[in-house]
């Protein structure tokens, strides 16, 4: 009988919490042989630790749609899952590229190894410390404005909205966007959307509590970006979608 899946996660302080959404770790994963990556509208730093003791640094960019978890000899990982400002302000790189995918980075990357495996707690420090070494003495408030005006919708406020409340123009958002994250706002804001929809999908409410239009659309939506009905995401056999077991709520 395979081990069940472990899973931690530790919020970071306040002095990162614009560039930091979580730290997060995922135990015994060899045996999970069926899981869905849904997507979460974060750009996460993976840390991984193979079956034959083999360690990789992955960063992935957004997930669109569903995928099928790749059949890998991954056992375990620690992740930093970093809110798109740090794009710009601590890894000075755009992920475009990286939609529906990731690259490796060097296994000393940021100063990890493997023996920092060993520890989640003392993992999320180094990297605390990392990550706060890193961060610019200026930063842009329009974009940190931007991005709390969307989190705190969950995805639901539209670009003139959020054009006339940070003094910033459509076009610009539009760019910064796809030249930063590869998708557009309206397909990010959608992505956020869909994940505050899944704590009333677990609740057993398979209606729209958001803002879709009809049932039909929030259906679709779901579908979308689960690939399965909102009755079977709340079934969830198997506990396939992943992402679905461990979310938290803000």
């Amino acid at each position: 009988m395979n081990n069940p899946l472990v899973y931690n996660l530790i919020q970071p302080d306040s002095e990162l919490a614009d560039f930091v959404y979580c730290f997060s770790s995922l135990q015994n994963l060899s045996g999970f042989q069926e899981g869905v990556i849904i997507p979460n509208g974060k750009i996460d730093l993976l840390l991984c630790k193979t079956t034959d003791n083999q360690f990789q640094i992955m960063l992935m960019g957004l997930e669109t749609k569903p995928k099928t978890m790749p059949k890998t000899n991954i056992e375990m990982f620690f992740a930093v899952s970093f809110n798109p400002l740090a794009l710009e302000y601590i890894f000075h790189e755009s992920i475009a590229q990286l939609v529906d995918s990731g690259k490796e980075l060097p296994n000393d990357f940021w100063g990890f190894n493997i023996n920092d495996l060993d520890n989640f707690e003392e993992f999320s420090q180094k990297a605390s410390r990392k990550i706060k070494s890193l961060l610019p003495k200026e930063t842009d408030l329009r974009k940190h404005k931007l991005f709390e005006l969307i989190f705190a919708a969950d995805g639901e406020i539209n670009i003139k909205e959020l054009s006339e409340k940070v003094s910033w123009s459509e076009r610009q958002i539009n760019r910064y966007f796809n030249q930063q994250l590869g998708i557009s706002l309206k397909t990010y804001c959608n992505i956020l959307r869909f994940q505050a929809s899944l704590h009333h999908i677990k609740d057993g409410k398979l209606s729209p509590q958001l803002n879709f239009t009809d049932q039909s659309h929030f259906i679709k939506e779901i579908k979308k970006l689960s690939g399965v009905s909102p009755k079977e995401l709340f079934k969830n056999q198997n506990d396939r979608f992943l992402q679905f077991l461990v979310y938290h709520k803000k």
